[in-house]
């Protein structure tokens, strides 16, 4: 049996908004919420810009004793999901909640927490933490606390796959919806590894800017880091339909791929084959897809590779097909950043409003597709595609139609 998926709600926070009404605003405007990083020792660090969720207040949101449990990165996924369910209306209570569960993307999982306590037992010399450490931490805690939040007792886990974790975990979800092995999944990611220790290892890296990002631009100096949560209702079609549920996309397709090559250096055909295999799933020919978003870090290999990735598999059509990388806007949220970006997908589909690429300066000769730069633009989109390509060669690409 293979079944129709179709996304009823979705609700997000990250550094362009509080949910999902203020991110999509923020995208057709093309504000860039990369700024300068207001945390600890940030003086000691080289790079101190990311785009951070400003004038959050966790006690404004939890109390006391949730926050005890909660990391910054499962309360974020904990808004995201309430504002998703709200949108959606689906019931999950009784004989449904057996039916419906939870796959979350995340990299770092309780990243600022691990950080918390390994300053508090190496720098400050204290021999024990708080007993919930562990549980607050674990890469699985956000989506553990989802189910529990709203009783969801069918299938529950947690993707980390880095860059891709998001990616691969709302394909996952609909695989399962697909199969039958549920009804309805709470999906997307969560990340919150704007901390000392958490840029300090990216640093690292060598890869990171230390003015903006600019995605496909020939000044490009690099990614950003961002922090937040997307997270999505997915829904099997006849389920929705007979429920009156307004549906936002429906989730035609999706393909993961190996590059099998470079634990960091990106490749052509890993990411080609990722875009073809989601092509093929949904059913969708080349001159179908009218929007791209695209994983666009603003280095040079992955903009280079993915640009070339593109142009295999839609030849010719690729000079004209819009192709865009809003991590300009909200940064690289890392686990997160594919189910942020899927809201630019959903608002191309439902809008005909295609998100830009900003602080694009000067076109790459390696770079020479269609990249929307600087300015959102009005385009019919029936169909599109998610990339998401991740450190060790993880590649996840999702297709979607519009309802």
């Amino acid at each position: 049996m293979t079944r129709r998926v179709v996304i009823t709600g979705a609700g997000t926070i990250n550094a362009m908004g509080a949910d999902v009404p203020a991110t999509l605003a923020g995208m057709r405007a093309g504000r860039s919420a990369i700024g300068p990083l207001d945390i600890r020792d940030v003086d000691r660090l080289t790079i101190r810009i990311g785009a951070q969720v400003q004038g959050y207040v966790e006690t404004e949101r939890f109390s006391r004793q949730q926050i005890t449990l909660l990391d910054r990165y499962a309360q974020f996924a904990l808004i995201a999901a309430r504002e998703a369910l709200d949108q959606s209306g689906v019931s999950l209570s009784g004989e449904a909640a057996l039916r419906a569960g939870v796959i979350l993307g995340t990299s770092g999982g309780g990243l600022g927490t691990q950080d918390d306590n390994y300053r508090a037992v190496y720098e400050d010399g204290k021999n024990r933490v708080h007993p919930f450490v562990v549980p607050k931490l674990m890469n699985n805690a956000a989506a553990a606390h989802l189910s529990m939040e709203y009783g969801l007792q069918g299938p529950s886990f947690t993707v980390a796959t880095a860059c891709a974790s998001s990616n691969h975990a709302i394909g996952q979800a609909a695989q399962f919806i697909r199969a039958g092995l549920a009804d309805v999944m709470l999906t997307g990611g969560a990340e919150a590894m704007l901390c000392f220790g958490g840029v300090k290892a990216w640093e690292g890296l060598r890869v990171m800017s230390n003015d903006t990002c600019r995605p496909f631009c020939a000044t490009r100096s690099g990614m950003v880091q961002g922090e937040g949560a997307g997270i999505f209702v997915l829904e099997a079609y006849d389920q929705a339909r007979a429920r009156g549920a307004e549906i936002l996309a429906e989730l035609a397709g999706c393909a993961m791929t190996s590059d099998a090559s470079d634990i960091v250096m990106p490749s052509r055909e890993g990411a080609e084959r990722a875009m073809r295999g989601a092509l093929r799933d949904a059913g969708l020919d080349r001159l179908d897809i009218g929007y791209i978003n695209a994983h666009g870090t603003g280095t040079a290999a992955n903009d280079r590779t993915e640009c070339a990735a593109i142009g295999q598999v839609f030849g010719p059509l690729a000079n004209g097909l819009p192709i865009s990388s809003t991590k300009a806007m909200h940064g690289h949220c890392i686990g997160a950043t594919g189910a942020i970006e899927l809201l630019a997908c959903i608002m191309a589909l439902r809008d005909g409003v295609v998100a830009p690429t900003v602080n694009w300066r000067e076109s790459d000769p390696e770079c020479m597709l269609d990249v929307v730069p600087n300015e959102a633009r009005d385009v019919t989109v029936t169909a599109c595609l998610s990339n998401a390509f991740a450190f060790g060669g993880m590649n996840a690409v999702l297709a979607l139609k519009a309802a």
